[in-house]
């Protein structure tokens, strides 16, 4: 096998056990880091891997291109009131979209990754179809639905069939430095979880005050310190005593107001999304039935989407869903096959 690939390596175990399973599989394999912040270290982990395995290593440094296209569309969009997931955005524009653009032009016919999950080919339909990981506690399907069919076509994601303890098992056994780094939890370039705080001291987000308002009755009941610190169900941290839980149900930002209410106001029956990707058929023009999630970890559940036109949905539950989150993605299956998926615009209650 002939067949040249370029895995994407952030210096974690997963892409790392993804370049030795492709090589153990036959294919010629190099590998390299998007370098997205300064004073990134993950090239070291991924060198090291590198030479242990007799491959090249490359670095793209794209830290001026990863605040344009990643840190500054997450700053915007909480200034709408949005609770962004930017590790959505820079798959989308970077790790399939610059990184195979790195790939084509130093003549790789692939690239890889260490995402958990599958594509196949689908002969009758012509397409390629993203799936589900057999490890279903790793399944990362819901982050990679925007990944379109020329994506889809020359990516191999090798981890799909396997479950975390084999990797860190086969990482070990082969002597790699990252065999036992703990997987990454926050968003890369806040690894405090700080969102507030990195959007007011480093990208200078202005922070106004404004009302805390109880939903039922419509009275002011404190301050808040600007929308960005809060987010669609965040009950502690808000400084309001109450004789019962409040949870953020919504934030106006045409009056800069968080309105507060019970864990049962926080359940929605629909959802809008726009710029919406479809992977297992074409945008379609009828109501379709599938079942979706709002979140990463949050299971699946019967919805209907109905198309709106111009790349946007509108969503019914079979059920209420609890705080949906403009900003998020909302993703939709048919068994263990992606449909499409797109970004929650806003939530009808």
């Amino acid at each position: 096998m002939n067949k040249r690939v370029l895995v994407a390596m952030s210096g974690g175990v997963d892409s790392s056990a993804a370049a030795l399973v492709l090589k153990e599989q036959g294919y010629t394999v190099d590998g390299a880091t998007m370098q997205l912040l300064p004073c990134a270290t993950e090239a070291a982990d991924a060198a090291d891997v590198c030479r242990r395995l007799g491959m090249q290593h490359h670095v793209f440094e794209l830290v001026d291109e990863f605040r344009r296209e990643v840190i500054e569309p997450f700053a915007d969009s909480y200034l709408r009131s949005e609770t962004p997931n930017p590790c959505l955005t820079c798959n989308r524009r970077l790790k399939f979209g610059r990184f195979l653009q790195e790939a084509d032009a130093r003549g790789y016919d692939a690239i890889a990754t260490g995402h958990y999950a599958r594509i196949d080919y689908d002969s009758g339909s012509g397409r390629f179809l993203l799936k589900k990981a057999v490890d279903a506690s790793k399944d990362q399907t819901y982050v990679l639905y925007a990944m379109t069919q020329e994506v889809l076509a020359r990516t191999l994601l090798p981890l799909g069939t396997l479950h975390k303890s084999d990797i860190r098992e086969l990482a070990a056994s082969h002597g790699f430095v990252n065999a036992h780094k703990p997987d990454s939890q926050d968003i890369c370039f806040i690894p405090d979880g700080d969102y507030g705080a990195y959007l007011e001291n480093v990208l200078g987000v202005s922070c106004e005050a404004g009302a805390f308002v109880r939903l039922d009755n419509g009275v002011t009941v404190g301050t808040h310190k600007g929308l960005h610190r809060y987010t669609i169900g965040q009950r502690k941290g808000l400084g309001i005593a109450a004789e019962k839980p409040l949870y953020v149900v919504q934030k106006d930002r045409l009056t800069n107001r968080v309105i507060l209410g019970d864990n049962a106001d926080l359940f929605s029956h629909s959802l809008t999304a726009r710029e919406c990707n479809w992977i297992a058929c074409d945008a379609p023009t009828s109501s379709l039935r599938v079942t979706a999630k709002t979140r990463y970890k949050q299971a699946e559940t019967p919805a209907t989407v109905h198309p709106t036109g111009n790349g946007r949905v509108y969503v019914e539950f079979d059920t209420p869903q609890r705080a949906i989150t403009a900003g998020q993605a909302v993703v939709f299956y048919d068994g263990d096959t992606v449909v499409g998926g797109g970004i929650i615009d806003t939530e009808e209650i």
